[in-house]
């Protein structure tokens, strides 16, 4: 991994993503993860951005299958302790899943921002 690649991946990690609706109450999670996210559910992971209401049951769905297919970490591979259980892809997403539930069934938009 190059430097500049480095520096990038360290950047993504320490960044924060909050995720709004006005069906559901803000979600905030850390950049690393939020940009998997959304890569998941098809988005080119840009911020800030947005997904119009008539999008997000497609986004939802694209999201649970990508979760739904995601290999789970092995705590020696992700860098924990032997006793330490990583947070599974599916724990992370559930709270955006959630929101996006919400906004399917609020017909709302959804919208992301540092």
């Amino acid at each position: 991994m190059s430097q500049s690649q480095v520096k990038k991946t360290f950047k993504d990690a320490i960044m924060l993503i909050t995720f709004h609706t006005d069906a559901y109450a803000d979600i905030t999670m850390f950049g690393d993860v939020a940009l998997n996210l959304l890569k998941l559910m098809g988005h080119s992971a840009t911020v800030p951005g947005a997904i119009l209401a008539a999008d997000v049951p497609a986004a939802l769905e694209r999201l649970r299958a990508g979760v739904a297919a995601a290999v789970p970490e092995s705590g020696d591979a992700a860098g924990n302790d032997a006793d330490e259980q990583p947070v599974s892809l599916a724990h992370r997403a559930l709270p955006l899943i959630q929101l996006l539930e919400a906004a399917v069934a609020a017909k709302s938009d959804v919208m992301w921002d540092q």
